[in-house]
């Protein structure tokens, strides 16, 4: 089920550069096209921290530390004035997610209680819609999206390794080996997504689909690259895994049952079925080891690891919301719908 003119699984280096979604976003997209310093007003960092501007201009400013951009030098990554640019916009966005976590979870067993039990109701879930009623349509558009993270999976998270020690160390480099393929680069987790996306039809470019992805997607990953970057939020970061690693396995069960039932392709159920099993273990190790590991040497850090699964939990519910909306009114979830001759060759070859 290749995609017109799609050939290989393996995604390029290098996003494409997309246009801004206004005035702070196009001041980065200028500053990348031109080599200059970005020009903008004082006032335009304080728009709306959830909006598409701000969150694709935070997003611009973080893919930097990733793969680049197609055309924007590596020194770009350490320019002066986009960094300081960024620590204004990652400070504002912080400064919402501690707004909108009002009262959050101070220990480990406050913010995990509710994620290792399978809640009965399963109203508002992605995973458990496209498990049950999703159409094909929606498969590709979930996994449209959820590729700004999965082509890079693990490595905002990767970041941690040095800031971590012992048991904590160990335990997360142990957990990333698998991701990263446990030696065999066809293993590599973003591998598998690329392969899953050539089954639905999918470009695997890398980026492909930034400029389609609407601000609660982008606040997802920049939610990770945030963590990521900042070894003062490094308990913030393993409270992130450690919530994706909680939830991953049953999701993933109804995502591969979702692709098994709408005959998506064998990779497309692959994909999520590798999960299934490695994440139900990765689960156990990351909470008892990664964040038993990092308490045992950090004690201090525990409402930090909370709010980073709180954090997690807030932008997946901003994110679901509109998806599921977007839907049940027989529309497209996406800035823009997939094009029409992509979409009509998946469904001809399905």
């Amino acid at each position: 089920m290749n995609a017109p003119g799609v050939t290989a699984a393996s995604p390029d280096v290098g996003a494409r550069l997309v246009e801004g979604r206004g005035e702070l976003s196009g001041a980065v997209v200028t500053s990348l096209r031109t080599g200059l310093s970005p020009a903008y007003a004082p006032h335009a960092v304080d728009a709306d921290p959830w909006g598409e501007d701000f969150q694709l201009a935070l997003y611009l400013l973080y893919e930097l530390h990733y793969h680049g951009f197609k055309g924007v030098a590596d020194e770009r990554e350490w320019d002066p004035e986009l960094l300081r640019l960024r620590q204004d916009v990652e400070g504002r966005f912080l400064q919402a997610l501690r707004a909108h976590l009002a009262e959050p979870p101070q220990t480990v067993g406050e913010a995990f209680a509710s994620l290792l039990v399978e809640p009965v109701d399963l109203t508002g879930s992605l995973s458990h819609q496209l498990e049950t009623t999703g159409e094909l349509w929606q498969l590709r558009e979930y996994a449209a999206l959820r590729s700004l993270y999965h082509l890079k999976e693990a490595d905002p998270h990767a970041w941690v390794i040095p800031r971590l020690t012992g048991r904590a160390k160990a335990a997360m480099v142990a957990i990333e080996y698998d991701e990263f393929g446990a030696g065999r680069a066809d293993r590599i987790h973003a591998r598998l997504f690329a392969d899953l996306m050539i089954d639905l039809g999918l470009d695997p470019t890398y980026g492909r689909y930034l400029d389609q992805a609407p601000a609660p997607l982008l606040a997802t990953v920049n939610l990770m690259s945030l963590f990521g970057l900042h070894r003062a939020l490094r308990g913030a970061l393993v409270g992130h895994f450690a919530c994706v690693e909680v939830t991953s396995s049953p999701g993933s069960r109804r995502l591969a049952a979702a692709m098994r039932r709408s005959r998506a392709g064998p990779a497309a159920e692959r994909f999520y079925a590798e999960h299934v099993e490695a994440d139900a273990v990765h689960e156990q190790v990351v909470r008892h080891e990664v964040i038993g590991g990092l308490l045992a040497d950090e004690p201090e850090l525990e409402a930090d690891v909370a709010f980073g699964c709180a954090a997690t939990l807030l932008l997946e519910d901003r994110l679901t919301a509109p998806i599921l909306a977007a839907w049940a009114r027989g529309q497209s979830a996406l800035r823009t719908p997939l094009p029409r001759a992509e979409a009509d060759a998946s469904h001809t070859r399905s």
